[in-house]
């Protein structure tokens, strides 16, 4: 049977969707009707949450970079799921027909899919931190790197307008004229960032776009309804429009949040009040 990417995203809860009538709260004070952290697919929620609290603490580290491949090496032989992701981020860069010397991964959700697709791959790995530092590991060798000189093949978790790739990894990665012969990406959200990354002359692709033929998918699987489908494509077509008449269709949603006993939602609702993204009339919040 092939894999079926949705199915696995669904069951380790890597991609979420809310009760009828009800959106999430994003960390940036803006909503939306589903949620994706692609790194649930290693593991579910508790295997993800556990190798991010790895990192975290251990990432500075001298030997992190072998510890850290130890970890998604025994992950991958004992999953199932992720190993089946693995295994589709290796095919997807091979049909790409692209060349590069190593691949790359940025931290840290990156690394959840990049070290061991070096390893299908026999690849080095070069790993990118958050403060741009880059390390290269080779077999038994790890090494600095100063000004990176070969090409890649970057795996990232998700892509949504490859704010991060433009911002970090390209101009990273190019450093010493080295570049990233194609970018493989578990998640596209469907938001213009695979189409970006074509428009600047790299190369990208993921194993799932979020779209409207994704939508109609969960309808035919009975995940939604028909209106949570309406939303969905509202949102994937014009997600502020979208999010902008949730609201003002559902006054009540965004003062219960303003008034609940969720800090963490009480405070995003507080932060959309401040800085009014959606641009509504005062009146919605203050009834």
């Amino acid at each position: 049977m092939a894999f079926d990417l949705l199915k696995a995203l669904l069951e380790t809860e890597a991609l979420r969707l809310p009760p009828l009538g009800e959106v999430f709260w994003y960390t940036s004070g803006t909503l939306g009707p589903y949620y994706i952290n692609t790194e649930n697919v290693y593991g579910g929620p508790a295997g993800a949450k556990d190798l991010l609290a790895f990192i975290d603490a251990e990432n500075g580290a001298a030997d992190f970079p072998f510890r850290l491949r130890e970890r998604v090496e025994k992950q991958y032989a004992e999953d199932e799921i992720y190993r089946q992701v693995i295994d589709a981020l290796v095919e997807e860069a091979k049909d790409s027909g692209a060349e590069f010397a190593a691949v790359s991964g940025g931290e840290r959700r990156d690394w959840f899919f990049s070290l061991a697709v070096a390893e299908r791959l026999q690849k080095p790995h070069l790993l990118i931190y958050k403060d741009l530092r880059k390390v290269l590991l080779d077999g038994d060798d790890l090494r600095a790197v100063e000004k990176n000189e070969v090409e890649t093949l970057h795996v990232a978790d998700l892509v949504t307008e490859a704010s991060s790739y433009f911002r970090s990894w390209i101009p990273v990665v190019a450093e010493g004229g080295g570049r990233i012969a194609y970018a493989a990406n578990v998640v596209d959200r469907g938001q213009g960032g695979i189409e970006a990354l074509n428009a600047e002359g790299v190369a990208a692709g993921a194993l799932l776009r979020v779209d409207e033929a994704l939508f109609t998918r969960l309808l035919d699987m009975g995940r939604i309804d028909q209106k949570q489908f309406a939303v969905l494509v509202s949102y994937y077509r014009d997600p502020h429009a979208a999010m902008k008449s949730f609201l003002e269709a559902h006054p009540e949603f965004l003062r219960n949040a303003l008034n609940g006993s969720d800090a963490k939602v009480a405070q995003r609702a507080e932060l959309l009040v401040a800085e009014n993204p959606y641009d509504l009339d005062a009146e919605l919040w203050l009834g």
